[in-house]
């Protein structure tokens, strides 16, 4: 069985489906998550009441504020985009390096 999320105009989603995806992928929804992450960035994220969840991606989301504010990203396309930001900027394994030294030290480094 396959699962298509459509993006391009994404759809409030109500408690029952989303009990529903948890289940189909193993996941406990005892209690509800507040929010749970999909593929391609795409995430349902539950509405303050708690009856619904929202799709959101970095482009668009079905909360009201979206559909008031078109022009502007809502406080749930916000987050996507910042874990977005957070996860392009971590380093490749292997890069990292705990030490930097500035060019004095270097040449002290050498000179040693």
């Amino acid at each position: 069985m396959s699962i298509k999320i459509e993006t391009a105009n994404p759809k409030t989603q109500s408690i029952e489906a989303v009990k529903t995806l948890l289940a189909y992928v193993g996941r406990s929804c005892n209690p509800m998550p507040s929010f749970v992450e999909l593929a391609g960035g795409v995430r349902l994220t539950r509405s303050k009441k708690g009856d619904a969840y929202y799709t959101t991606t970095s482009r668009d989301c079905s909360c009201p504020a979206r559909a008031y504010n078109p022009g502007v990203a809502c406080k749930h396309m916000k987050t996507v985009q910042a874990a977005m930001d957070n996860a392009s900027i971590r380093p490749k394994m292997g890069s990292f390096k705990p030490v930097s030294l500035l060019p004095s030290e270097e040449r002290c480094a050498m000179e040693a």
